[in-house]
């Protein structure tokens, strides 16, 4: 009828999301995104559990570490077999994904803390359109706090943490765009915006990291084959998780872009960037790491031929297995 303004569809990701003119969102299963996902085995002797980070937000954690008994009987750990803390945050452009999701999401966790080995901590956060960043941000500060306020408590921590974690052996890892959100926590941690103490910040790990930009890179302009995340697809995830009229120069997507902060006096701890092959993000990576270089950083660059986007959870091969190997180097070093 004349004047009808009833909400209609702004943004469509595959039908799991849909933004209505009126800001709602309405939610789908977001197993059509896995196109046919192949089966991921099970990793013996590596336990589980949830616990809440922030109760008002209803917010949490899901600790994964070898059992005991295995660490005990194989390599890895510190004399008291406590073990390394890898804090991780999943992909999905802010938009999709879970700290729970099953599948290769799950089975990298579960072959993280066991063959590193380490306690691995992933990290729910609040997903836009609905909570658009900084949102997803602040909530990797407030588990930041209660990481901090766990390692003070020493033996009255968390059971698994007191009896499992290296405080001062603490790693930021991610994702896509969990590795977009450790970046900036480790900017804030290392430009003294965040206090870690009596936790230590070792290193982080950034695993195809969900970059953007205004102006077109290379590979964006003229993507390789067979790319997992395509250019349309990047934009449109960052339209929906950026403050309402941001562009991609935004500081929390473009983190080298005309109002972000300069990186050369923080503080940052060493940076182990992977970098895939077919990816349109693949410049935005290879200048992330040349820049750090640049700035005096400690950077390692592992590169990936012919590999996609985020292949460390879409699938498992011999690039994971090398993926693992060169991640347990890292991580030993920085004791």
């Amino acid at each position: 009828m004349p004047g009808d303004t009833a909400p209609h569809v702004v943004e469509d990701f595959f039908g799991v999301i849909r933004l209505l003119s009126d800001g709602s969102v309405v939610r789908a299963d977001e197993a059509v995104l896995m196109r046919a996902e192949p089966p991921f085995l099970d990793v013996p002797g590596v336990q589980w559990k949830d616990a809440v980070y922030d109760a008002a937000r209803g917010l949490k954690v899901r600790l994964y570490r070898p059992s005991p008994s295995s660490v005990a009987a194989g390599e890895g750990g510190s004399i008291n077999n406590k073990l390394p803390v890898l804090v991780h945050f999943h992909g999905g452009g802010y938009c999709v994904g879970s700290y729970d999701q099953l599948g290769g999401a799950d089975y990298l966790r579960r072959r993280l803390a066991a063959d590193l080995p380490a306690v691995v901590l992933s990290v729910q956060y609040r997903l836009a359109p609905e909570h658009r960043l900084p949102a997803a941000i602040e909530d990797g500060v407030a588990f930041l706090a209660w990481l901090r306020a766990q390692a003070a408590l020493g033996a009255g921590a968390e059971p698994w943490l007191a009896e499992s974690a290296d405080f001062a052996w603490t790693f930021l890892s991610g994702v896509s765009a969990g590795a977009n959100l450790a970046h900036h926590l480790a900017v804030r941690a290392g430009s003294g915006q965040v206090a870690l103490a009596p936790v230590r910040l070792a290193g982080c790990a950034l695993l195809s990291a969900f970059f953007g930009g205004v102006e077109r890179t290379a590979a964006e302009s003229d993507p390789p084959d067979g790319v997992s995340l395509t250019v349309e697809m990047a934009d449109q995830l960052w339209r929906m998780a950026l403050p309402e009229g941001a562009t991609r120069d935004h500081p929390l997507a473009n983190v080298f872009g005309p109002d972000s902060p300069d990186l050369e006096p923080v503080a940052l701890p060493p940076v182990l960037v992977e970098a895939p092959e077919v990816d349109v993000l693949r410049d935005r990576v290879l200048l992330y790491a040349a820049r750090l270089k640049e700035m005096g950083k400690a950077v390692e660059l592992a590169a990936f031929k012919g590999e996609q986007h985020g292949f460390s959870v879409l699938r498992w091969g011999e690039a994971n297995e090398e993926l693992i190997r060169i991640l347990k180097r890292f991580v030993g070093q920085m004791k």
